[in-house]
């Protein structure tokens, strides 16, 4: 299997520390989003989206990283997405709201704002927008401080696709500006999850952009 990515963005990061983490060998095929080459024709005919990653498995195309995850997770029995109606609906629901509110709203306007602009040189941040975000992020938080209060993992004490996909918006909390601090139960979740050998197996370069 390929995956096309940049191996700097969260959502590359997320989807190859899965692979890692279940064994999985993944060819990573660079698609560098800092130099536009997800608006390549070659990759916007496996992606019309023109965003990363793209898992190509033979003649089989997939594009958007929690059903790329899912996939993965497929190919053999594992406690990340276990065979259980019930715990796999609990872990899509979290897959969800990462979607819906933790990333889009929260977490990837801090690190664009704060991290990505001044790389791009796309200009100051906007405070404006930074301000909404961690309004957000308090409110997101709150929810994740409350959950992880009672239990070590989002669904239950088992580690599943739901901490990848949670953890994946949060690589760059320290340097976004993210106040993780002011929540300590999420603090240590994330620690927990992120000092897997799999996170540290698939983080890009230091001197790569994010």
């Amino acid at each position: 299997m390929k995956l096309h990515g940049f191996p700097p963005s969260p959502r590359t990061w997320a989807a190859r520390a899965v692979a890692a983490q279940l064994g999985m060998p993944l060819e990573l095929v660079l698609v560098d989003l800092s130099k536009g080459q997800q608006h390549a024709p070659d990759y916007r005919a496996i992606n019309p989206t023109g965003r990363a990653p793209t898992l190509v498995d033979g003649d089989f195309v997939l594009w958007e990283t929690t059903a790329i995850m899912q996939y993965l997770a497929g190919q053999k029995p594992n406690t990340l997405w276990p065979d259980d109606a019930r715990v796999r609906a609990d872990i899509v629901r979290w897959q969800s709201w990462t979607l819906a509110h933790w990333e889009k709203d929260s977490c990837v306007p801090l690190v664009f704002e704060r991290l990505v602009k001044p790389i791009l040189g796309a200009g100051p941040p906007d405070e404006a927008v930074i301000a909404r975000a961690l309004e957000n992020f308090a409110r997101d938080a709150r929810i994740l401080e409350t959950h992880l209060a009672s239990q070590p993992y989002l669904v239950g004490q088992a580690l599943t696709l739901a901490d990848f996909s949670v953890a994946g918006p949060l690589v760059y909390a320290q340097q976004a500006g993210m106040p993780l601090a002011d929540y300590p139960k999420l603090s240590e979740w994330f620690a927990r999850v992120s000092a897997l050998p799999c996170w540290k197996q698939t983080a890009p370069q230091p001197a790569a952009a994010a």
